[in-house]
């Protein structure tokens, strides 16, 4: 059973609430949005006397365009796994989340009504879509992350990637047995949106440098004998543009002016990063010694996530394209130029 199906499917019969857990515990299915946690799990941790599902479909990778083709191509699906995810934790409310002016809005709200699921969309920063600064953003507050307690979850309140859901309706359909043996999952590569097994390696997707799990992700030599289900974050895989130094600092840019400035090292700590892999993208001298000593002063310190993600990648960057930092920290500029 495919994620990108044409057309709706014969009415989803759900399990009994804790059938359904046991099986999605025993499917081994992770969330599809990044963080990887296990969805049995996170059924379990759901506590609180009102209960809600979030379906996230903001996707806030700018890479990344898998969730806005699940929900043009099988809308149906993902709201089948978000009555399933109602059943299972006993929610009595149903939102799903896409970014502001998407043209997807328009064709989902009917449909979303007639299902009893709210459409609400969502400011397009890029942590926006994070699942704690959604629960805030829902309860009327502003579309920040947290790290502070209490989780979602315990606030009663199911978050999940669109994806994830569509894969949570798939085991409700057709058993976790069935499931493993035919898991797939959805990735964004430079030639578009495909759904393959997990077992799919990821040289048979993309060749050379890449970054895996998007921004927040990793860079990789190469992908080696890595298969798409051991790949690290969300599923999106971005070869370098050009040169993957001036990849990085574009991406850090980005992310700098994303952040939601609620913190020292989102307020200084990334824009001095990105400034710093600029002047090293530039061969501008000093700055490369700047990242070795700021990279590790940021990570851990922040309000939320976003800082240590930037960092992790940034981090990356440096070993991955050694031999170009190298050329541009002595002025030498590219040792090679890379092309998506």
């Amino acid at each position: 059973m495919r994620l990108l199906t044409n057309g709706p499917l014969t009415p989803l019969a759900v399990p009994d609430r804790v059938t359904l857990i046991n099986e999605v515990l025993a499917s081994g299915l992770r969330g599809r949005g990044g963080g990887g946690f296990p969805t049995g799990r996170k059924l379990q941790a759901v506590t609180g006397r009102k209960r809600v599902v979030v379906a996230n479909g903001c996707e806030g990778e700018p890479d990344s365009l898998k969730d806005r083709v699940l929900l043009r191509r099988s809308p149906h699906l993902v709201f089948d796994g978000i009555q399933a995810a109602r059943h299972a934790i006993g929610a009595t409310d149903a939102v799903l989340c896409v970014h502001e002016g998407s043209p997807l809005v328009a064709a989902l709200r009917p449909t979303a009504a007639a299902r009893g699921v709210r459409v609400v969309e969502v400011p397009r920063r890029y942590v926006a879509s994070e699942e704690s600064a959604l629960v805030n953003f829902l309860a009327g507050g502003a579309a920040k992350p947290t790290v502070s307690p209490p989780r979602p979850t315990e606030r009663g309140v199911l978050v999940d990637n669109v994806e994830t859901l569509a894969h949570l309706a798939v085991v409700a359909r057709i058993g976790a047995e069935a499931f493993r043996a035919r898991e797939t999952t959805l990735v964004t590569t430079p030639t578009g949106v495909h759904e393959v097994p997990v077992t799919t390696r990821l040289a048979d997707l993309v060749t050379g440098p890449v970054l895996a799990g998007g921004y927040g992700g990793v860079w990789l030599a190469d992908a080696g004998g890595l298969t798409v289900g051991e790949a690290p974050g969300v599923a999106v895989f971005r070869s370098p543009r050009e040169c993957g130094v001036r990849d990085t600092a574009a991406i850090l840019a980005y992310l700098a002016a994303e952040s939601a400035r609620q913190c020292g090292p989102c307020m200084f700590g990334l824009p001095a990063i990105a400034a710093d892999f600029a002047a090293l993208a530039e061969g501008l001298p000093g700055a490369l010694d700047r990242l070795r000593r700021r990279l590790p002063v940021v990570t851990g310190r922040g309000a939320c996530a976003h800082p240590d993600g930037a960092v992790r990648m940034a981090a990356s960057a440096l070993a991955v394209f050694a031999d170009d930092v190298t050329a541009h920290a002595t002025g030498a500029g590219c040792t090679t130029r890379r092309t998506a």
